[in-house]
């Protein structure tokens, strides 16, 4: 992250694949979806940096081994995130700001959901071998493919969250943990964790004293963040990223349901720069004109 300016994130992938008509897959997600849509990801990567974007991110969140086995395409995990980074490299190259934009690979602590619902079965969740296998192997092929920094999405399970941030800072390339967080019944900010009610301060807890570039919060209701970042400047020095999502999830499918308008997402944009963020962008739900938006606050401070 550069020194004194804000960073323009992209907006989702995944679910702007799906919006542009994407199938997405019953068991992996977006995961599976790089597979086909090479040529649609190289465009949907274009248009956010056409709209300022200059971290954009490739379609790997969902599509470690623990998601694609499911789909059939675990021996294949290799081929499809290469497909994705390239999508992305190749977007980033062909265009007029190449030297400005940087390619990022997104690695999540996700695992299989079940149909229907945004929750995961807590005992069906592979022991810690078998995740970081996954994890260390999503890692190598991002750096092998090209990607230029892990962003570790969607943090909110600190013994999975430990393992995929070993991953990520085993390849030698810049990592941000970005976790996810939500409101617990009595209106505290907590981690994101279905089951539980956790501080991020316990996610914090898991950073090295070095080696971690940046912190976020993400994948998140616009309304929780502010308070966020408030918790998250507490607590470390690092850069704090902030990307909403809006809608909701029900697999295999985002929600678009009530997303936030671009114009009132701009407001809170502007608010979490006068707490400390500096690197703004989208997730799903989210789409390049919420992207303009984080721009346009940028711009107004």
């Amino acid at each position: 992250m550069r020194s004194g300016q804000v960073e323009i994130l992209d907006g989702a992938t995944g679910t702007e694949l799906e919006r542009r008509g994407a199938e997405m897959d019953p068991h992996s997600w977006c995961g599976a979806a790089s597979r086909d849509n090479a040529a649609l990801l190289a465009e949907i990567h274009s248009d956010y940096i056409d709209a300022g974007a200059r971290i954009i991110t490739a379609n790997t969140f969902a599509s470690s081994r623990l998601m694609l086995s499911g789909a059939g395409l675990g021996d294949r995990v290799a081929e499809i995130n290469t497909i994705a980074v390239d999508a992305a490299l190749a977007a980033r190259d062909g265009h007029a700001m190449a030297s400005e934009v940087v390619v990022a690979g997104s690695l999540s602590h996700m695992v299989p959901v079940s149909e229907g619902t945004d929750r995961f079965d807590p005992n069906a969740v592979p022991g810690d071998d078998e995740l970081a296998d996954a994890f260390g192997e999503l890692a190598g092929v991002l750096r092998s493919a090209g990607a230029e920094l892990i962003l570790l999405e969607m943090m909110y399970e600190p013994a999975r969250a430990r393992i995929a941030l070993d991953a990520a800072l085993a390849t030698g390339l810049p990592v941000w943990f970005d976790m996810s967080a939500r409101r617990s019944e009595n209106g505290q900010v907590v981690a994101f964790h279905p089951f539980e009610e956790l501080p991020l301060a316990d996610l914090l807890g898991l950073l090295p004293d070095a080696g971690v570039d940046a912190v976020g919060v993400m994948h998140t209701q616009s309304q929780v963040i502010g308070d966020a970042i408030d918790e998250i400047r507490a607590l470390t020095d690092l850069p704090i990223a902030a990307y909403p999502d809006s809608g909701f999830f029900k697999m295999p499918s985002w929600q678009f349901h009530e997303v936030i308008s671009p114009a009132d997402l701009e407001e809170y944009f502007v608010d979490w720069i006068s707490r400390g963020a500096t690197a703004l962008g989208g997730c799903c739900g989210l789409t390049v004109e919420h992207v303009l938006a984080a721009a346009a606050a940028r711009d107004r401070v």
